[in-house]
């Protein structure tokens, strides 16, 4: 019988830790997740996790060879394999590549999740075939992930294509950075929600969001509002488009990729954000670029993103060598 190979996606989150098994066409053949317990020290995560994953693949080991461990963690450094400062996590700095070696000599490799993101498009999804592409994942922040001629763009230091705290406008909305004006606070689930928001608060104008209280309005109820041509929140996504728009026609000219992956909450939004997106980007491009940069939805979307992402690293880093 043939062994099978296979590597183990996990992505580290604030609140829960998703990890499975994954074959290098991308079929998923386990997945589970545990409390990540964010207050609890690092290593104390690591000897719970490895417990789990070292233990559910027992249940493959007959059949399927595991070659190595990709993780997505928030603010993971690639070169050095460590978690720097996360957010939600509290952890200071860890060696996370050092940790791992005390429970696996597997290779393991280590970046952020829109990143893993990224590479997740390229091996399964979307980005198939493409080898300039950027992918922006619009969930509570914005993060992204940038591929140039078929590889992961790192920067010198590991932390490159931080394209949701570029600053769209100057004083502009507080960022949980602790700067003003980044993309993310006007692009992203968060973003419209303050959008909307700020649009209730400033007009009497008529809208169903007006029937759930301030604190409880989700981008969700702002999506099915303007569903229902609910124009207050047709303007939140105008306004939000023409933000996105306006800094994804900036990232074209750095950049020239053949297409930009929207992802994450707010791009299920469909044609709510992705036309006036487009719109917009189309406005603000130099002539040379215009018409040649499609928007086009993930690939992923009905699959794990975050494991098939951190899979996907490690298969990448894989294939290197």
């Amino acid at each position: 019988m043939e062994i099978k190979k296979v590597v183990a996606g996990i992505d580290i989150g604030g609140t829960n830790t998703v990890f499975g098994f994954v074959e290098e066409n991308g079929n998923c053949l386990f997945e589970s997740s545990i409390p990540t317990l964010a207050e609890k020290p690092a290593d104390q995560f690591f000897e719970r996790l490895f417990k789990h994953l070292l233990e559910s693949f027992q249940n493959f080991a007959g059949t399927h060879e595991l070659l190595g461990i990709g993780m997505g963690a928030p603010n993971a450094n690639y070169y050095k394999g460590t978690v720097e400062n996360p957010p939600n996590l509290n952890w200071g700095i860890v060696d996370v590549k050092n940790i791992v070696k005390k429970y696996t000599p597997l290779p393991a490799a280590l970046t952020n999740d829109a990143n893993a993101a990224a590479l997740g498009e390229m091996l399964f999804g979307a980005g198939i075939g493409l080898k300039d592409f950027v992918v922006i994942t619009l969930g509570t922040g914005l993060g992204s992930g940038i591929i140039v001629n078929g590889e992961l763009v790192y920067g010198h230091d590991g932390f490159a294509g931080e394209i949701g705290h570029s600053i769209v406008q100057i004083n502009g909305r507080d960022c949980g950075c602790g700067r003003k004006g980044c993309l993310e606070t006007y692009a992203s689930a968060t973003g419209i929600r303050r959008t909307a928001i700020e649009l209730l608060n400033g007009s009497d104008q008529k809208s169903e969001l007006r029937n759930i209280p301030e604190e409880q309005i989700t981008s969700k109820h702002i999506g099915i509002a303007a569903a229902n041509g609910d124009k207050l929140a047709l303007e939140a996504f105008d306004f939000t488009a023409r933000i996105l728009g306006f800094e994804l026609a900036n990232t074209v000219a750095y950049l020239s990729p053949e297409a930009i992956i929207l992802f994450g909450g707010l791009a299920k939004a469909g044609d709510l954000i992705f036309v006036p997106v487009k719109k917009y980007m189309e406005e603000n491009l130099l002539n040379i670029f215009k018409n040649k940069v499609r928007i086009i939805p993930s690939g992923l979307l009905d699959k794990n993103t975050a494991v098939l992402g951190a899979a996907a690293l490690i298969w990448n880093e894989l294939k290197k060598h």
